[in-house]
């Protein structure tokens, strides 16, 4: 149905695509789930790679940024104690009863109990991964995000109020743009009780960083590890490895997404792939009206256009399109059913 040779596509062949897609049933393709699954494992490794940990990054690497490669960052031991530590799951039930959990690696503040280790339970069931989009109003999508076993979210979104009966309240994993840190929030310095307020609402999420990326965010990120580590917050700060967001890149690059940066929405939706058994993305909607013609909001709480050039959100969203037509995951294109 579309080739996988990139070609022009305007707005209005998009919605006739989806129109097409949704007039056939969706069904999970299990061998196409594990081929792909399968060369993102060989080409990314999330499971290993995503975040930077105690495990991967020891004291005294020099890592290099994810966009300006060209420099790099020492991780000394006062860096290295804010990354998680993983322990390897088949060792659980024999370290679980000696060890105290009140000192590992940074995340020991608030004692609390293995489970607050990234993502120790993958392969999660079924998993939600929700992009901002207008799409999501009106759509009575949040009972079903909420069911799901891991809730993947971008860019600190709202998720209380009205909101939550489209968008759900559930959240294991919220990502966190630095810009917002700095414009929104003032750097944390006098609103950093309205951000600790604002992120409350995230219950035990981890709050994901692009820390390493450019060296402009590494000091606004390690500020929320600090200010959540002092005000001791439930929510635990990670940062993407910069080795796996450069990986992740080429490996889409090979399937035509040549922009200057991957959206956050791939990113994760990447992870969520090799995390989870079963994904399904809600408000993922790059387009200004519906298959209707009825206009939609860029996001479900504004409409607030991106840069121009910075992702290159058709190209992206084909690729999610060819994903969900293999059967590999599962796109809401509309209002969810109401049980």
């Amino acid at each position: 149905m579309m080739d996988e040779k990139p070609k022009r596509y305007s707005e209005d062949d998009y919605l006739q695509i989806i129109t097409n897609i949704q007039r056939c049933p969706w069904k999970r393709q299990v061998e196409e789930y594990e081929n792909f699954r399968a060369k993102l494992a060989s080409c990314c490794d999330a499971v290993q790679n995503f975040i930077v940990s105690q495990n991967n990054t020891p004291v005294g690497t020099n890592m290099s940024y994810e966009v300006e490669s060209k420099n790099e960052i020492l991780i000394r031991e006062n860096i290295f104690n804010m990354f998680p530590v993983e322990s390897d799951r088949k060792e659980m039930c024999t370290v679980e009863l000696n060890i105290d959990v009140s000192d590992w690696g940074g995340f020991g503040e608030s004692g609390k109990s293995f489970g607050s280790q990234p993502f120790v339970e993958h392969p999660y069931n079924q998993c939600a991964v929700v992009g901002n989009g207008g799409i999501l109003n009106k759509s009575l999508c949040g009972a079903e995000i909420d069911k799901s076993d891991f809730v993947f979210r971008c860019n600190l979104p709202p998720t209380t109020g009205d909101a939550s009966k489209d968008v759900g309240s559930k959240t294991n994993l919220v990502t966190v743009n630095p810009s917002i840190i700095r414009l929104k929030y003032g750097n944390l310095k006098e609103k950093k009780a309205v951000f600790l307020e604002d992120i409350a609402t995230y219950g035990d999420a981890f709050l994901l960083l692009p820390a390493f990326s450019f060296r402009a965010n590494t000091g606004a990120s390690f500020k929320v590890y600090h200010t959540l580590k002092e005000s001791k917050a439930r929510q635990k700060v990670i940062y993407f490895h910069p080795k796996y967001l450069r990986n992740l890149a080429l490996f889409w690059r090979t399937k035509g997404v040549t922009e200057y940066r991957l959206s956050s929405g791939l990113m994760i939706t990447s992870v969520a792939v090799e995390l989870c058994e079963n994904v399904k993305l809600y408000g993922f909607w790059p387009f200004s009206k519906t298959i209707h013609d009825t206009p939609v909001s860029h996001h479900y709480y504004d409409n607030n256009l991106p840069k121009r050039g910075f992702h290159e959100m058709p190209k992206e969203y084909r690729q999610i399109l060819q994903l969900h037509m293999k059967g590999i995951l599962k796109l809401q294109f509309s209002k969810c059913q109401i049980a």
